[in-house]
């Protein structure tokens, strides 16, 4: 038992240096012909299977929230759209957009807004006499800090201009994505809810709206102290091409609606969270800009446009934060326990079958593989869908994956070289005498 405990154990070891040697050489591309399928279903997750199809029921209107579309409009406008969403009281207004100059160019011929003396005054004017508003401002990194430190540290913050802003709150627009430009594909399941910059935490757009909102919620929410939280998405704002599964989750004014009163009812505004920002020229436009591509998106790998504008995205991180809504991850050690235990329970039944049934180890051993990673894989969005949990057991997936050929290869190629060299080197047999 004992011998067959350790055999267990070293197969199991060998198992995940095959998994080390191998990501080794993935990083290498040498499978690059690869590339396309590789790339269309690298931005795609089991969990996302969770929030577009396994749903029941429909996730209900949230009507704490109201987005209002700036489309193109200039400052003077936004800032009316802002007087008069203010005059209907409602307990927050966030606005996200940050108007600067590009660079810190003041000029007129780089920057002609900032001498847009009746726009600038209008806005200014209209944020100053908010009772509750939020302005976004953007974590920046220096040029040394994103080439020496670590890719998450920032040290710098771009703000709209000081005298635009007088007596607004901030919180910073930045969403988790790997995207490094606009044009860039942008997927987002992830976000920060505060950043340290400088030593001086900075609270997310959506995480201070949220504060200003319902404050005993959001600290329970900031109390789970996670440097990175997923999105429980709800649902999108009505959308006309289909691009994402549950749209009409949120109440959508376009821009000239937001400069009509007689287009809306009072009561739509009063005592609620006001969410500004672009959603294109107007609702019907197709835009890219400021969008992204998230687990909602109608189709799921190769995914073809995006779906959701970021001031919806933070509209579903405030829905999350209010109906403590959250979504819990394994801790790093158990991604790693769990990979240890599946790959020794499965090296130790190899054992088993190669001494009990050799001839039908290869059928067993594989159908048992492949019903293993078929159960996982209904596990994981399954798990999501019921407990709002991810469990990102990747790891464990490819111990499983490669434990049936990684152990062919140590019976054969480890354990055989053992045994010869152990017979022909360290237990020599005395040579027969010939009798007569």
């Amino acid at each position: 038992m004992r011998k067959f405990l350790l055999d267990s154990v070293f197969a199991t070891l060998f198992v995940f240096a095959v998994l080390w040697g191998l990501s080794g050489v993935s990083n290498l591309n040498i499978f690059s012909a690869l590339d396309p399928i590789s790339q269309a279903l690298e931005d795609t997750e089991l969990t996302d299977y969770a929030f577009s199809k396994l749903r029941v029921e429909d996730p209900p209107v949230d009507t704490n929230i109201v987005i209002v579309n700036i489309g193109e409009l200039p400052r003077e406008l936004i800032g009316r759209q802002i007087e008069i969403l203010s005059s209907l009281k409602p307990k927050v207004i966030a606005l996200d957009i940050i108007f600067a100059c590009d660079g810190g160019l003041r000029d007129s011929v780089n920057c002609p807004q900032a001498y847009d003396v009746v726009g600038n005054t209008v806005f200014g004017e209209a944020v100053r006499n908010t009772e509750t508003m939020v302005m976004a401002h953007k974590l920046w990194q220096t040029r040394y800090v994103r080439e020496n430190l670590n890719t998450d540290v920032y040290d710098s913050l771009e703000h709209t201009d000081a005298e635009l802003r007088v007596g607004a709150y901030e919180g910073f627009v930045n969403l988790v994505s790997e995207a490094a430009h606009q044009e860039d594909l942008k997927i987002c399941r992830e976000f920060y809810p505060t950043k340290d910059v400088n030593g001086e935490q900075h609270l997310a757009y959506s995480v201070m709206t949220a504060m200003l909102y319902d404050s005993v919620k959001t600290k329970k929410f900031l109390a789970r102290n996670k440097e990175i939280e997923i999105i429980n998405y709800r649902g999108n704002i009505v959308d006309w091409h289909g691009a994402s599964t549950y749209p009409g989750r949120y109440l959508v004014l376009d821009w000239e609606q937001a400069l009509d009163t007689s287009m809306f009812v009072a009561s739509m505004i009063k005592d609620k969270i006001v969410l500004m920002g672009f959603l294109g020229k107007d609702l019907r436009d197709t835009s890219w800009d400021d969008k992204f591509f998230t687990p909602l998106n109608n189709k799921l790998g190769g995914r073809a446009r995006p779906d959701m504008y970021g001031v919806v995205i933070h509209a579903n991180i405030i829905s999350m934060i209010l109906n403590e809504d959250y979504v819990e991850e394994l801790e790093e050690w158990h991604k790693y326990a769990f990979a240890i235990l599946i790959c020794y329970l499965n090296v130790a039944l190899f054992w088993y079958i190669f001494f009990k049934l050799p001839i039908w180890f290869d059928t067993v051993s594989i159908t048992l593989q492949l019903i293993q990673l078929a159960l996982f894989a209904l596990l994981i969005p399954y798990a999501f869908y019921w407990y709002h949990l991810k469990l990102d057991i990747n790891i464990g997936l490819a111990t499983l994956a490669l434990a049936g050929p990684s152990f062919e290869i140590y019976i054969s190629v480890i354990v055989a070289g053992l045994t010869t060299f152990k017979e022909k080197w360290i237990t020599k047999k005395p040579k027969e005498t010939l009798t007569h």
